[in-house]
């Protein structure tokens, strides 16, 4: 339960500080703090236990023919990444109280800000695969809106779609990974994956499987050649970057690396595609970073070199590698975030990033740079600094390597390369801002020291940095090893984390490092103008092309589908239906089967003859509204006696109710039709549309001809053995819709309410003009409201009311239920819309069909939920046979709650769409009338 309520908190606490705005920004960040801090403690509760090797468990069964269930795993891994993510988290929210403007929506900001938190929280925490993919897919929408909060800012609209395309696409990848290892494993479970890396590696598919994978993994923590997109992110505010872009988001590929580490790695596949990319990254991140201006520019490259030097660490495929892939994990947070944090101090103070203008800043903001100092020292890898210890362990496992056969040697040398570049951008950092001059044409001038509780989050961090460093084995070394023997799946190396090893190989890589980082920065200006001269030709400029080029194509096939003519885009819909019917009936010899078709009898063949007649008058009266409308009525009503005539008196109600509710869409859409209909422009169009029509009408017909005198197997006779046994009622179709098919059905109303959100958006407020003649030329009668449809209007309103309450009662055992009874309470309530006018019905109906329809999804997800409560998986129904007192034996089923809730969500769906139609320009209104 408490890694429920870990998980939970952010989501549940996101409300908070949208509430608190109101009452001053103090109060929305302490409203903001309030559940990342519980879920931090409820956390560090649980430590004792992960640090004794402990995995912590919760298993709650979803929906376990598709594999997906409400699993959560805390180990030490998913400790150390939690720990970062709320510890951090709760640093940043206390920053970014001081950052944002006082004109700034800090409520949306750190909404959006909790709403990342629970994604990361929920990626690092579950121990069902596709449960990860979930929340994997929501830190690449929460971090596009934190992206682009700044959204009226163009660099901020392009870093975030940046960001949003790239790593999103490596999401559809990685799901494409992770089904095949599900269907490799025969378990989306992670401790069935784990244990299953054998069988992983031997199969045919897991190259591919690795490759999907890794291609999620690369595309979200910023690996060479999908590196461009971090740094366009750096649009974003500063505390976001010090958040998403040094412990969170670009962690969560590296996290996954971590996680599946022992069901995939231990191949030459993995050996050479992650060590290789990683090693890629480390130097392009490394020697882009020394030459940016931009503050938080060199900030992004060196994220993207640290996190190369992270990927090729597991790339090597060495357990004590993986030790310190971990434990550069840690110290990356620590001295990344405060940097991050620091440069946002700088911006905020002086009101520029620019490196060429911010000089000097030592003798304004000492504390603050002394505290930048240190942690860009730890970044560079200075003894008794954190970073320092990581790197060595780094250096080491390079010299213990065979990625490039006899030139072994070269690794490590690309790897001290690398350092070299990594010492000179972290002193750029330090000489460029606070020394160098003094400052240029600063817009803040002259800048001072942020407020005092501002740098509290950059001073813990520094001093994590400091104690790591000087005190590894009495601080970090509990969580490190818990943490990589869970990496490890138990199997944990010996290592050392003292500072003094004795001078070896990696003490004189960590020298030559910061000796030849002092010569690199020293030579810089004769490197600035070699940097200068190169083509600006990279992978940005590469991604550019191609969405510009995919846009272009985009508006082309646009211009040449979208035309404007309904009659176009039917043309091609059923263009295309005919070319699927052609593929479909291709592979058959005869077109007729085996089974006898059924003699007609005069009944049926006397309905046939009236929906082909209604349909052909349909066609010859389409410019007379009217009397089209009666036609197509007919076919409708014809369509419900034709289901009633084979024993479908569920689909024969449904299709009647659901043709009362169009006849009332199209009657109140014509009101506001042109009044006349233009004829087809010439007689090849409408050649056009009668080939079409006669081709699919035959098509579709031989279709159903072919399956239909051909045998085959259902799975009707399982529905009609197991309606009454599983479910509780005689009505299979009822039945099938609230218990068998309840998650279909689910999906269907949460369907249905958005959409009818997103019509009441497009028509709230549209109030078209009233017509002042019919399409005959008539006026239209000053009676806007007849009497005698006011008084059939509120003659029926009750009665209708009373049939769909007995609809609905009797829907599990009888024809009904909650989606037919749902259509006749809408007809009835729109009628008096209809009769009476919108303002009269608005006016004594004051409830809100937004909570109508939404409250109806609501219960019917809640239904499925408490079915967790008594041990069942989501959706599981109930019913029994109770004796109630003077009612007699009465059948209740859990599936009536979920059915209350198809009747709510169809009410209110279908009275927002309808009850806004009706609406017309007042003052056009009064004057017709």
């Amino acid at each position: 339960m408490i890694l429920a309520l870990i998980l939970l908190l952010p989501f549940l606490g996101a409300f908070l500080p949208t509430l608190a705005e109101g009452r001053g920004r103090l109060a929305c960040a302490l409203a903001t703090a309030l559940a990342p801090a519980i879920a931090f403690g409820l956390l560090l509760s649980e430590a004792g236990r992960v640090f004794s090797g402990e995995a912590l468990i919760l298993y709650q069964p979803w929906l376990t023919e598709l594999g997906l269930n409400l699993s959560l795993r805390l180990d030490g891994l998913g400790f150390l990444f939690a720990l970062m993510i709320l510890g951090i988290g709760l640093l940043v929210i206390l920053y970014a109280h001081y950052y944002l403007g006082r004109h700034e929506a800090a409520g949306r900001f750190f909404t959006y800000l909790l709403l990342f938190m629970g994604a990361m929280l929920g990626v690092v925490l579950s121990e069902n695969l596709l449960l990860m993919l979930v929340f994997w897919e929501m830190t690449s929408l929460s971090s596009f809106l934190l992206i682009g909060f700044w959204s009226h800012r163009r660099d901020a609209r392009m870093g975030a779609g940046m960001s949003l395309t790239i790593t999103a696409g490596g999401g559809f990848a990685l799901l494409a990974g992770i089904l095949l290892i599900g269907h490799i494993v025969g378990s989306f479970e992670l401790s069935d994956v784990l244990a299953a890396g054998d069988l992983i590696r031997e199969h045919a598919l897991y190259p591919l499987a690795l490759i999907l994978v890794l291609l999620g993994v690369f595309t979200k923590s910023a690996q060479f050649p999908f590196h461009f997109w971090l740094p366009r992110a750096m649009a974003a505010p500063t505390p976001v970057s010090a958040y998403l872009h040094s412990a969170t988001m670009v962690k969560a590929g590296i996290f996954l690396l971590a996680r599946l580490y022992p069901a995939l790695s231990g191949s030459d596949w993995w050996f050479y595609l992650v060590s290789l990319t990683g090693l890629s990254t480390l130097l392009v991140g490394a020697v882009l970073a020394l030459f940016q201006t931009d503050l938080k520019g060199l900030l992004a490259y060196s994220t993207i070199s640290h996190l190369g030097l992270i990927t090729l660490l597991f790339g090597l495929d060495a357990p004590l590698a993986n030790v310190a892939a971990i434990f550069h994990i840690i110290n990356h947070a620590t001295f990344k975030a405060s940097l991050f944090m620091a440069a946002g101090i700088i911006d905020h103070e002086t009101g520029t990033r620019d490196m060429r203008r911010i000089n000097g800043l030592w003798k304004y903001m000492p504390h603050t740079a002394v505290l930048a100092m240190v942690a860009s020292l730890a970044m560079a890898g200075v003894p008794l600094l954190n970073g320092f210890l990581s790197k060595e362990m780094f250096f080491g496992e390079t010299l213990h390597q065979s990625l490039f056969g006899g030139f072994n040697w070269l690794v490590p040398t690309l790897a001290t390369v690398a350092g070299m570049f990594s010492v000179a951008y972290s002193l750029r950092f330090i000489h460029d801002v606070f020394f160098n001059g003094e400052p240029i044409d600063l817009p803040k001038y002259p800048p001072h020291e942020p407020p005092r509780y501002m740098k509290i989050p950059v001073e813990i961090l520094v001093l994590l940095c400091l104690v790591v460093g000087m005190l590894p084995a009495w601080t970090v070394a509990p969580l490190l090893a818990s943490a990589a023997s869970a990496s490890l799946n138990g199997l944990l190396p010996e290592y050392s984390l003292s500072i003094w090893h004795g001078f070896n190989m990696p003490l004189a890589m960590s020298t030559l490092a910061l000796l030849g980082g002092l010569a690199l920065y020293a030579a810089r200006k004769p490197l600035y103008a070699w940097f200068d001269g190169l083509p600006s030709f990279n992978a940005l400029m590469i991604f550019d092309r191609a969405m510009t080029s995919l846009v272009n194509v985009a508006r082309r096939v646009t211009r040449a589908l979208e035309s404007g003519s309904l009659q176009s885009y039917l043309t091609w819909v059923l263009a295309l239906a005919l070319l699927l019917v052609v593929v479909a009936l291709s592979p058959l010899r005869v077109l007729s089967g085996e089974l006898q078709m059924t003699p007609p009898d005069p009944v049926t063949a006397l309905g046939l003859l009236v929906l082909l007649a209604a349909g052909a008058l349909t066609v010859v009266f389409h410019l007379r509204y009217l009397t089209a409308l009666a036609m197509i009525s007919v076919v409708g009503l014809m369509v419900s006696l034709t289901f009633a005539r084979f024993s479908a008196p569920d689909l024969a109600l449904t299709q009647l109710s659901v043709e009362v509710v169009s006849i009332i869409l199209m009657l109140l859409a014509l009101f506001f039709l042109p009044l006349r209909t233009q004829v087809e422009t010439s007689s090849l169009r409408g050649l056009r549309d009668m080939v079409v029509a006669v081709a699919v009408g035959t098509l579709v017909a031989v279709l159903a001809f072919a399956v239909l005198t051909r045998p085959y197997e259902t799975i009707a006779g399982f529905f009609l053995a197991n309606s009454v046994p599983g479910g509780g009622g005689t009505n299979v179709v009822n039945v099938i819709l609230v218990d068998f098919r309840g998650f279909d059905t689910l999906g269907e109303i949460s369907v249905l309410a958005i959409a009818a959100v997103g019509i009441y958006g497009l028509l709230h407020g549209l109030h078209l003009p009233h017509p002042r003649r019919d399409y005959r030329g008539q006026p239209w009668s000053t009676d806007s409201h007849p009497m005698i449809l006011d008084v059939l209007a509120r003659t029926i309103m009750p009665l209708a009311l009373l049939v769909s309450v007995f609809i609905f009662l009797r829907g599990h055992n009888l024809p009904g239920g909650g989606f037919i009874a749902g259509l006749v309470t809408a007809v009835a309530l729109v009628l008096q819309y209809i009769s009476h006018g919108v303002t009269w019905a608005e006016s004594r109906q004051p409830f809100s069909y937004h909570a109508v329809a939404g409250g109806g999804v609501l219960i019917a997800a809640l239904t499925g939920l408490g079915s967790w409560a008594f041990g069942h998986p989501f959706l599981t129904s109930a019913f029994g046979h109770f004796h109630i007192p003077y009612i007699g034996e009465l059948e209740l089923a859990t599936a009536m709650l979920f059915d209350l809730g198809v009747y709510l969500a169809v009410v209110g769906a279908t009275l927002l769409i309808l009850s806004n139609i009706g609406h017309v320009s007042q003052a056009e209104c009064e004057e017709v009338l």
